[in-house]
């Protein structure tokens, strides 16, 4: 799949949507709809978008992930991240955490939050190595089957910034 190809991460724009749709409902039983990401691009300067992109050898680039994350005063709310099925395991997921964490702590955010649903351990398991922890459960959080949502948070981010032995980010242009 990856094979002679190279991930790049970088902000989101509105010709990814497409891309970012197809991803949101091959991984959410409640996707987001297309309006929520323009909003958060257009509207919400507190948001963070990026991507993954895919450029295999054949210069073909397709997007494989994307994370969206808002800033509420000093914390960071990772509001939905997903990685397309065919690129799940490859580390994806973890290079757009660490991205967006990283812009996040230098626009000011001390601490990060997320919900995750209580059957996904996979995701709770990718946000412990951060180490978020679970820190209340809100039931029935989730309207498509009132599943409970975890709410992790991240209480030192400045912590992890200092203790990341992760490559330094190269900064994402727009």
């Amino acid at each position: 799949m990856i094979k002679n190809s190279l991930v790049t991460f970088r902000p989101m724009r509105k010709d990814d949507l497409d891309s970012v749709m197809v991803i949101d409902r091959l991984s959410f039983s409640m996707p987001w709809p297309k309006s929520a990401y323009v909003h958060d691009m257009i509207n919400n300067s507190k948001a963070i978008l990026l991507v993954a992109e895919n450029i295999s050898g054949d210069s073909e680039v397709s997007i494989v992930g994307m994370i969206d994350l808002w800033l509420i005063v000093d914390e960071a709310h990772i509001a939905t991240l997903a990685v397309h099925p065919d690129f799940r395991g490859m580390g994806i997921a973890t290079r757009l955490i660490e991205q967006v964490l990283v812009e996040a702590h230098e626009k000011g955010a001390r601490r990060a939050m997320l919900e995750v649903r209580t059957s996904n351990q996979a995701a709770q398991n990718l946000y412990e190595k951060f180490g978020f922890e679970v820190v209340y459960k809100r039931p029935r959080y989730y309207v498509d089957n009132r599943e409970d949502a975890l709410l992790m948070n991240l209480e030192d981010l400045d912590g992890w910034i200092r203790s990341s032995d992760k490559i330094k980010f190269q900064k994402t242009s727009g």
